[in-house]
This record gives C-alpha cells, sequence and structure tokens, in this order.
C-alpha cells in the first residue's frame, strides 16, 4: 500500500509551468473574445504572495473564486501543504515560549485589471 502511495502521490509545488508569449498571448486573446466587457485580471503584490508562500510546510497556492463585499468577482487565495491541503492553521511560537497554533494567511484585495 505505501508503495502505492508512493507512486500516485501528486507533486504539489511543481504545478504549474512556463508558457510561450504567443501561448499566453492565444490565451489571453480568446478569453477576451468570449467573455468581451468582462475585466481583464487580477494584480496580485509580491508581498502577500511571499507571506502566503513563507508558511511552514506551504508548497504553492490555491485560488477560490468568490464576490467581494461590492457583489464584484475576485479571488481568495491560501497556501496549500504538500498533500493540496489548504493551509488554515500555523504553527507559532507563544510570547512563553510554547508552541501554538494561529490561523494561517488567506487573502484577498487583489487589484483588478484594466483598472
Amino acid at each position: 500500500m505505501l508503495q502505492k502511495e508512493l507512486i500516485t502521490k501528486k507533486d504539489y509545488a511543481a504545478i504549474g509551468e512556463e508558457i510561450s508569449h504567443e501561448t499566453a498571448t492565444e490565451f489571453v486573446e480568446s478569453y477576451k473574445q468570449k467573455h468581451a466587457g468582462e475585466r481583464e485580471g487580477y494584480i496580485l503584490g509580491r508581498n502577500i504572495i511571499d507571506q502566503i508562500l513563507a508558511q511552514p510546510g506551504c508548497v504553492g497556492m490555491r485560488f477560490y473564486y468568490g464576490l467581494n463585499e461590492e457583489g464584484q468577482k475576485t479571488l481568495v487565495y491560501v497556501g496549500i501543504d504538500a498533500n493540496g491541503q489548504d493551509l488554515l492553521k500555523k504553527t507559532v511560537v507563544m510570547q512563553n515560549g510554547s508552541l501554538g497554533t494561529d490561523h494561517a494567511t488567506i487573502a484577498d484585495r487583489i487589484g483588478f485589471w484594466p483598472w
């Protein structure tokens, strides 16, 4: 059983790959044609990305669609562990030096593109 688990375990840290500029242009233009008038994308700053990825055990990020307070489509993003599970708690050092848990970083407040 252990052998099967090792063979089928997904490497979440390796998800995603670089694509060519031509492929990226094709993807974006296809979306624009099919979804004319909708927002073209989102902007996300490095600081929050670094904060999420720096959490112990974080190997990647998951993006969920959500609706913000104004009812606009947005992204909610959360770190994931090596098993592909959302990081909802993180280990922290308490003031007395003992270990405890706290909420992991989950984020929103993306920029919309175009402005």
